[in-house]
């Protein structure tokens, strides 16, 4: 039952980052993601059979020792956005943002497990809803396309450089579920020990516990 709940908690976790960058996008000007309904807390409505539910339940039950998924990508039309600078760079830090945020929501209310009785078993869910959303922030903080990282990145070069990365951009995202799993394969097999002492140590900030 826990690890169907933990895989639950991951579901949600992208959902919610898939949603924010579709509420962000709105706020901006460009009405593309609640037009097509991808503002709903439904679900179902985000969910790709292949990264919200099969390759979580693979690296979960695989002991791979990382969860991830992804959800739908969320639409949506830059040249609505009203600022032309930043409307893409903030859209694109609206999921990880919103991760953070369930991150901190989270370990607020671990820190205070003793005070509220909390039982073990719940504080065990809630600091892997905690690790979960620090992985996703961060992985998603990759500045290589197609992640969130890559757009913010734009927003922060110069103008010839800025056409430059657009371009690779443009020519890597084509490919985009190919290479979200080739950065994933990379992750695991070459950047883990660095990557996961970087998400240990925010969970520890933020909890003020140790990660499992």
């Amino acid at each position: 039952m826990e690890q169907i709940a933990i895989i639950a908690a991951l579901i949600l976790s992208i959902v919610l980052h898939e949603m924010a960058h579709g509420y962000a996008a709105n706020a901006l000007g460009d009405p593309t993601a609640r037009l097509q309904g991808r503002l709903s807390g439904n679900p179902l409505v985000h969910l790709d059979p292949l990264g919200s539910v099969i390759i979580p339940a693979l690296l979960f039950f695989g002991g791979a020792g990382i969860l991830f998924g992804w959800a739908k990508p969320v639409p949506y039309n830059p040249y609505n956005l009203r600022n032309k600078k930043w409307g893409e760079a903030l859209v694109a830090a609206a999921g990880p943002a919103i991760n953070i945020l369930l991150a901190i929501i989270f370990s607020v209310i671990i820190r205070l497990a003793d005070p509220l009785g909390l039982p073990a078993s719940s504080l065990g869910l809630m600091q892997y809803i905690v690790y979960i959303n620090i992985l996703l922030a961060c992985f998603n903080m990759i500045p290589f396309p197609p992640l969130d990282g890559s757009k913010i990145l734009v927003a922060l070069l110069p103008f010839g450089a800025q056409q430059q990365y657009r371009t690779f951009m443009a020519s890597i995202e084509r490919y985009g579920f190919f290479v979200t799993f080739a950065l994933i394969f990379v992750l695991i097999n070459v950047f883990w020990g660095p990557f996961s002492q970087a998400v240990g140590a925010i969970f520890t900030l933020f909890t003020g516990t140790r990660l499992f």
